[in-house]
């Protein structure tokens, strides 16, 4: 069982190496996913733990295929993971959120019929997972991430969540969108985050409306066209796609609308957890070796997944 004391974790698996490149205090409000795109878990803490004359980079911990730890730096100090990046307000995430880099290669490539990451490492099929990002870009190749991995990162999580109070957990890709893509597709962030807040399996993130009325827009921004009258206070809603200052919602009740809403005017209830949520739609995965299998004898071509292209659109006021 992982634990924290004195911002040191501890538990099984868990080992300490400290990083050079750390910042001030950190006021934790997040936790930052991200892939390390390297080689292995060991290559990754090297890179994270040396000095460079640019572009030196670190974060708190990084968890390995195998589900163990390392942690590089303690959970009061500040690393340098985000980068240029914003949420909820927050310009520049490194001051307020913890980082964790889980070892996994990333967006692959093809050459011929093999999946090869950049660094040139070919990738069985049973190490890949074809799908399309959330925030678009086509159905691409991707390292998966093990059983053991999605599991111990789910416990942290879990744990930082409560030790710290900590408001979201979120991918690099949310707060650097359209700069970054971890930790990508393969893996399953919005059942991680929804266990982590405290949402249950059969329950979606619940929402509700806090002002009078509140517009629901065709699109994340005030001049976009109003759909249907307006929403009363109270009114329950479910997230589809949270982005910094407007997210899609549905609305509970008998009606199928879909729109945006902005930020400012919902808040979250409080769901019991009770066991893993169910993936959004722009985050389930084709296993590579299924699709090889069914395409196998008929075409040389992989086929598209069956789910829907999640909507495109920027954040504006």
């Amino acid at each position: 069982m992982l634990r924290i004391a004195n911002h040191r974790l501890s538990g099984p698996g868990v080992s300490h190496q400290a990083t050079p490149n750390t910042g001030g205090a950190l006021r934790p409000r997040f936790v930052v996913l991200h892939y390390t795109a390297g080689r292995d878990t060991d290559s990754a803490v090297r890179s994270l733990c040396a000095r460079k004359p640019q572009g030196n980079a670190s974060a708190h911990l990084v968890l390995g295929r195998d589900g163990r730890i390392v942690q590089l730096a303690d959970f009061n100090v500040v690393t340098w993971h985000a980068g240029v990046s914003q949420w909820a307000g927050v310009n520049g995430l490194n001051p307020v959120a913890i980082g964790i880099e889980m070892d996994n290669a990333g967006l692959l490539h093809r050459e011929g019929d093999r999946c090869v990451s950049w660094f040139g490492r070919a990738y069985p099929e049973d190490e890949v997972v074809l799908a399309e990002h959330k925030h678009g870009g086509g159905v691409r190749p991707w390292h998966h991430y093990t059983e053991a991995q999605i599991a111990r990162a789910l416990e942290l999580c879990e744990l930082l969540v409560a030790h710290y109070g900590l408001e979201d957990v979120l991918g690099h890709e949310d707060v650097a969108r359209g700069r970054k893509v971890d930790p990508g597709p393969a893996f399953p962030l919005a059942a991680v985050r929804g266990r982590a807040l405290g949402r249950g399996s059969d329950a979606p993130p619940r929402w509700v409306v806090t002002a009078t009325r509140l517009n629901i827009r065709g699109g994340p921004g005030a001049d976009h066209t109003a759909l249907g009258t307006a929403l009363r206070r109270g009114t329950e809603l479910i997230l589809l796609e949270p982005l910094d200052r407007w997210s899609r919602v549905a609305v509970v009740g008998e009606t199928d609308l879909e729109g945006w809403v902005c930020n400012d005017f919902i808040e979250r209830q409080a769901v019991p957890r009770s066991g893993l949520v169910a993936l959004h739609r722009s985050q389930r995965q084709v296993p590579l070796a299924a699709v090889a299998r069914r395409a196998a004898g008929r075409s040389t071509a992989l086929p598209r997944p069956t789910t829907s292209r999640t909507r495109r659109s920027e954040v504006s006021q």
